[in-house]
């Protein structure tokens, strides 16, 4: 069972403080370009040979923040389950966007699937559940932030390092990145082939 109602936890976050960082459930939108920002050094220099698939892609503002930094990736596939996010994210980036439950349907190939926030309200075996899926839909690699720390809370889901590292080990991962010094209680994790 989900943490939290994700539509309900969303709506009104967007009801509250429209299409912004916020509207996200993020603090500000310096904390959610900070971790754009490690997600995108995690990636190659550059892009344009390569796909990306946004796995909780909100209101596409991963896909404006690479074209704010001149980082194009040859496609970017959006992918969310939530028809508003689907509708804004459609209409700001002009990318495909695709309405999609992570965790049970089936995902389209990207070179990368990269995740910001999206699993940070799920439990514990759908957090593996995305993980996985993301990591085998991609070519490359998975890059995801999530919260960090053994945090006990009822709302966000938090995980700690030796947790991510049995995922990886579960999975088979060939490589595991790992940063952990921009922010507190926030991981950002690359798992590559």
């Amino acid at each position: 069972m989900p943490r939290i109602d994700n539509k309900k936890f969303y709506k009104s976050s967007i009801e509250m403080y429209g299409v912004s960082a916020k509207g996200v459930n993020w603090h500000s939108k310096w904390s959610q370009e900070i971790r754009f920002d490690v997600i995108l050094s995690m990636l190659p220099p550059k892009l344009e040979p390569f796909s990306i698939a946004d796995a909780g892609c909100g209101f596409g503002d991963l896909y404006l923040y690479t074209q704010k930094k001149k980082k194009y990736p040859k496609e970017y596939i959006g992918i969310d389950a939530l028809p508003d996010m689907y509708s804004i994210a459609s209409e700001r980036t002009g990318c495909e966007i695709i309405i999609a439950d992570i965790c049970k349907d089936e995902l389209p190939s990207a070179s990368y699937y990269i995740c910001s926030g999206a699993m940070n309200v799920l439990n514990s075996f759908e957090t593996h559940l995305f993980m996985r899926n993301c990591y085998e839909a991609s070519e490359i690699g998975f890059i995801f932030n999530i919260l960090h720390g053994k945090s006990d809370s009822e709302t966000y889901n938090y995980i700690t390092t030796a947790q991510i590292q049995k995922i990886a080990a579960d999975l088979n991962v060939k490589t595991i990145t790992i940063k952990d010094d921009y922010m507190e209680d926030d991981i950002t994790v690359g798992f590559f082939k």
